[in-house]
């Protein structure tokens, strides 16, 4: 397994005794290529603890499983995950993680994730990892970049719960910084980016959650669809939420958006497998099965 140089950020917390902690960076590098009817992980670097244990084939040979593992199972203040992902002409990858993501509280440093994904013409990549859980008092950047060329495919999902709910735990006080770029055939078609404090009137207002602690979003890049589809998803969004939060959908040319407001991570689970078991087989020219692993 290549090794990346040695990078390490120091920082020295204040308490009775001065202690110093290794602030974590964490890089994986894939690569996904079409070998006959067969998509190949022809690449696999890291450096720290951020993992892929094996391509995997639970679907047919022409689409490439990669689980994610993240060892420590969480992610300290001042900590930095990388991860790429380069998908070749005519390959399917699919990338998603067997947990939740944790980020804890920031301990005065922030805590950031760099997603950059790359397909080529014709090619499909699939980022659908489990819910993102933010401790109260965390510190976090997530930032994505998307780059598809002509004629390739792309879904990503994202599920946020703000603070342990199940414990009785807010977000009161905290910082989330996010940014989505996605770039098509080298045109930019899709690019959001915010700003959440924890305790804000954003979390309260209309414009922001609403007063709800969890928010999920589901992007689909590929051929624009009908409006039959879209209704579709509409209608199964609603079965799954019914009156239990906020939902919809929205699709402007070659993107569409599903979106949820709520305060259970697994409704929003469930409404975002219902929008995509819809909306692949239309972008992906795949039926869509959920996963044994999210069921464990």
């Amino acid at each position: 397994m290549k090794q990346h140089a040695q990078e390490r950020l120091m920082h020295q917390t204040h308490g009775a005794e001065s202690q110093v902690r290794d602030h974590l960076l964490a890089t994986l590098d894939l690569g996904f290529a079409r070998d006959q009817d067969t998509t190949r992980l022809i690449k696999r670097e890291h450096y720290g603890p951020l993992r892929v244990q094996k391509a995997l084939y639970p679907e047919n040979p022409s689409i490439c499983h990669a689980i994610l593992i993240h060892p420590p199972g969480g992610v300290v203040g001042g900590d930095e995950l990388r991860i790429q992902a380069q998908v070749a002409e005519d390959a399917h990858a699919f990338l998603t993680t067997p947990g939740a993501a944790k980020w804890y509280r920031s301990n005065g440093h922030v805590s950031q994730q760099v997603l950059k994904l790359q397909a080529e013409k014709n090619s499909v990549i699939e980022w659908m990892p489990q819910e993102t859980i933010l401790f109260n008092e965390a510190d976090v950047k997530l930032h994505s970049d998307i780059t598809l060329a002509e004629h390739a495919n792309y879904i990503g999902c994202e599920i946020l719960c703000f603070g342990r709910t199940a414990s009785g735990e807010q977000f009161t006080n905290g910082r989330l910084r996010q940014r989505l770029s996605i770039v098509r055939d080298k045109k930019l078609i899709w690019h959001e980016q915010g700003c959440l404090i924890g305790g804000s009137k954003a979390m309260h207002s209309p414009l922001g959650l609403a007063g709800y602690s969890v928010c999920a979003n589901l992007i689909a890049v590929g051929a624009t669809t009908s409006a039959e589809l879209i209704n579709s998803v509409r209608e199964a969004m609603h079965t799954c939420a019914g009156d239990s939060g906020k939902w919809g959908v929205t699709q402007m040319k070659s993107v569409i958006s599903a979106r949820y407001l709520g305060n259970s991570s697994e409704v929003a689970r469930a409404v975002m497998l219902a929008a995509w078991k819809i909306v692949r087989p239309a972008v992906c020219g795949h039926p869509a099965s959920v996963l044994r692993i999210w069921n464990t």
